[in-house]
């Protein structure tokens, strides 16, 4: 069933028997006073949401548009508006910025889900018939943040203040979250604990910031630690859904890029120019080495967004290759992939070509 048609058919059921037990009640209870209304506390929800601003009063509206991939929680992972009250039958439409992305829209109660879609004006929309509060989420981005409600009607609901208390209300309040420490998500930058990391690494001097770029360079084969066995920056903090491009220098013989945190590893290379590259999404720490030259302190981390200072249950990390595939935890880009089968075929055929018995010319 297509998302504009409103209610699925579960919900439908549901709908009939919330209808014959009010009419059952209201035969049984004539006369008496009606109940008080039940108030929804979005606070939970909404408590690791950099941009959640109370509720936006879009009632008197037959369509209303969210845009998907807003700036928020340290990136562009964010619903705008966050929260939004419509009249029973408007349709809601979710439009994508192509930020950040991919992003999916999808209900908590199953009642609308969207495909992961990156493409920069792309749409999604539901219609909302009955009254009541619907809570939904970015699946890869939820626990960044990345959530949204629609009210429909005139459901009450409680939502973060703008001093990030909780405040009762019918057309919304505003607010900021804040991270369990008291840090705001968005705030200043917290310098990770590298947990003894870059204790033999000569060229460690702290977290170089290159947020604000789409695209980062790693130079791999820089001089430090004795010789050219260094990665330069050897940390440096990037937002999420940054590229980084590691790039050889040709120097110190064979390198490579093997995640010590999360699992990637690029092929041996070292001609100067030779590059890997991945997109790193989410928030966190990415620690990596180069095997072979990892105890000479040929070591480097990523850090991506602001994981010291994010609320709690904020971070994670996603990787995302950069060509072909595009799949979340890729570890090698197709490129180096298909460069890495042609040299092993020229291996192959050489070692080959030494197994073969020596030939005689005819007398």
């Amino acid at each position: 069933m297509n998302a504009d048609d409103g209610i699925d058919e579960g919900r439908r059921t549901v709908m009939k028997a919330l209808a014959i037990g009010a009419t059952a009640g209201g035969l049984a209870t004539v006369g008496s006073a009606p109940a008080a209304a039940q108030s929804t506390d979005l606070s939970g929800w909404f408590s690791n949401v950099s941009n959640v601003d109370g509720v936006v009063d879009e009632t008197g509206k037959s369509e209303v548009t969210v845009k998907v991939g807003v700036q928020a929680n340290n990136g562009a992972f964010g619903f705008g508006p966050v929260a939004v009250r419509v009249d029973p039958g408007t349709k809601v439409v979710w439009k994508w910025t192509g930020e950040g992305t991919p992003h999916n829209v999808v209900a908590e109660d199953g009642s609308f889900s969207s495909d992961m879609i990156s493409e920069a004006g792309a749409t999604f929309s539901h219609t909302f018939e009955s009254a009541g509060v619907t809570k939904y989420a970015c699946v890869p981005h939820k626990a960044m943040g990345m959530k949204g409600a629609v009210i429909v009607g005139d459901a009450e609901v409680t939502v973060p203040s703008a001093s990030g208390s909780s405040g009762s209300s019918s057309d919304g309040g505003s607010g900021t979250d804040t991270g369990g420490d008291g840090t705001a998500a968005g705030g200043e930058f917290v310098e990770p604990d590298y947990e003894g990391w870059f204790d033999n690494v000569g060229n460690f001097d702290g977290t170089v910031d290159k947020t604000g770029q789409d695209e980062v360079t790693i130079k791999v084969g820089a001089e430090g630690n004795g010789g050219p066995f260094a990665f330069s920056p050897a940390a440096v903090r990037v937002d999420p859904g940054t590229k980084v491009v590691w790039e050889w220098t040709g120097k110190g013989g064979q390198h490579n890029v093997s995640g010590e945190t999360h699992d990637f590893e690029s092929p041996m290379q070292g001609s100067q120019g030779d590059t890997y590259a991945l997109k790193l999404d989410g928030q966190g720490v990415v620690k990596y080495a180069c095997t072979p030259h990892q105890a000479a302190g040929m070591k480097g981390a990523v850090v991506v967004g602001n994981p010291a200072g994010a609320a709690s249950g904020a971070t994670g990390i996603d990787l995302f290759q950069t060509s072909l595939w595009g799949l979340a935890g890729a570890i090698v880009a197709a490129p180096f992939v298909a460069s890495e089968i042609v040299a092993r075929r020229r291996r192959k055929d050489e070692d080959d070509e030494h197994r073969r018995p020596p030939t005689h010319p005819a007398d």
